[in-house]
């Protein structure tokens, strides 16, 4: 499997909500994984696998802010795709 490191705010819809499905309730320090990068720093991360990748999520304060406010953030942008949709009914 493919490795990657990844910040969250780089995640499209898919693996933003394969995050909040992974960690519904938030993260905790067993979910944690931590690690040195190539500049010899401390990285803290959590991890979302799908079948071919395994991405390493680089937690920051704002990745709790982003959890919290993902589903109002998704309800917002899906009533934006309904306003802007052609009308399909049948007349």
């Amino acid at each position: 499997m493919i490795r990657r490191l990844i910040d969250y705010k780089k995640l499209d819809h898919t693996l933003a909500k394969l995050l909040i499905d992974t960690y519904p309730d938030g993260y905790g320090d067993e979910d944690i994984i931590v690690f040195k990068n190539t500049k010899n720093e401390y990285v803290e991360a959590v991890e979302i696998k799908t079948e071919d990748t395994v991405y390493l999520v680089k937690i920051s304060r704002s990745l709790a802010t982003f959890i919290a406010n993902f589903d109002s953030i998704i309800t917002k942008e899906l009533e934006k795709d309904i306003e802007n949709a052609p009308d399909n009914s049948l007349e």
